[in-house]
């Protein structure tokens, strides 16, 4: 079995790769990631999928990207809930599945569906009913790569991965060689609250990096891992971000990775917005970003900056400091 990162607050079980029993919170969520991004930046995507049992809905968001043309995007968020015991989403529009039959090793994810096709990201926040669809596929596998990472305080855990298989797009097959991540949580999940930055990639030499911080008005050097090349996964402390943003949407971020700053300029957005049972409305732009450390290495990858009501003032310049 893969090497999990051990912090002593909580055991990382097999039995997490599957579904939990919900708690009492109406908020309370389950959610799996699965994003890619080939090397060079000319293809990436992420699937999504959120249970709301308490609620009594899904979201179902999936995304490709490819700079110069059109977002293509699958955004549901009153999707039926899967069938007790499974993830699989069935629609009119779109049937999606995953499988993680080996807990921690490769997960399958397929998709076949009717995607929007949004030649201008921010559209996305909209009603998009009238936007022009195509057919849009996947059928992708997500190996992990040098081991899995749980949070300390919450029940979260990242699996940083090689992916490959095909895209399809309107009938055109697009093959996948590609790095990615993958992760799950569980717990209540209130969107409309905290805002953050998520940050995921892998750079030319082969190191995988992550970092997350959550913005609370004031700077915490928050914990992260890295995989080195050809090596196993790495925890890391003091991990913080700093964004400048431009008409509400991220323009850079200047990234404190332990030993490696760098910064993530956005390549092509995939944005979802979102609104609560009381009406607020949260904004959530993702994009597929090219990565530059201070050292010269480049890479590409994923990173979003969650923006719920009031999410201007919740200090988004604040870093922790240099780290060694």
């Amino acid at each position: 079995m893969a090497r999990i990162i051990e912090h002593g607050t909580w055991s990382l079980e097999p039995a997490d790769e599957g579904l939990h029993d919900p708690g009492p919170e109406p908020l309370w969520n389950e959610s799996y990631y699965f994003d890619f991004a080939a090397p060079d930046g000319s293809v990436a995507g992420y699937v999504r999928l959120g249970l709301y049992p308490n609620w009594d809905r899904a979201w179902y968001w999936a995304a490709l990207v490819r700079p110069g043309r059109p977002l293509l995007l699958i955004a549901d968020n009153d999707a039926p809930l899967p069938e007790r015991g499974t993830t699989d989403v069935r629609t009119e529009t779109y049937t999606a599945t995953q499988q993680i039959t080996d807990p921690f090793g490769p997960a399958r994810v397929a998709l076949t569906g009717t995607a929007s096709v949004l030649p201008d990201a921010t559209a996305a926040y909209g009603d998009v009913s009238g936007a022009e669809t195509i057919g849009l596929s996947f059928d992708l596998r997500w190996d992990t790569a040098g081991g899995v990472y749980p949070y300390k305080d919450i029940p979260r855990y990242e699996v940083p991965c090689s992916v490959s298989g095909l895209v399809s797009v309107g009938g055109e097959k697009i093959a996948v060689t590609a790095h990615g991540e993958r992760d799950h949580s569980w717990g209540e999940r209130d969107w409309w609250k905290v805002s953050w930055l998520w940050t995921s990639g892998r750079l030319g030499d082969g190191t995988f990096v992550h970092g997350m911080q959550a913005n609370i008005g004031f700077p915490l050097p928050w914990p992260c891992f890295a995989v080195p090349p050809e090596g196993g996964i790495e925890h890391r402390d003091g991990f913080s971000a700093a964004t400048t943003f431009a008409g509400g949407l991220p323009a850079r971020s200047d990234l404190r990775f332990p030993g490696s700053p760098m910064t993530v300029t956005p390549v092509a957005f995939a944005p979802v917005a979102v609104t609560s049972p009381d009406g607020r409305e949260a904004r959530f732009p993702r994009a597929l970003c090219r990565y530059e450390t201070e050292d010269g290495r480049t890479g590409h990858g994923w990173t979003e900056w969650h923006q719920p009501p009031g999410w201007e003032d919740h200090g988004w310049t604040h870093l922790a400091g240099e780290t060694a």
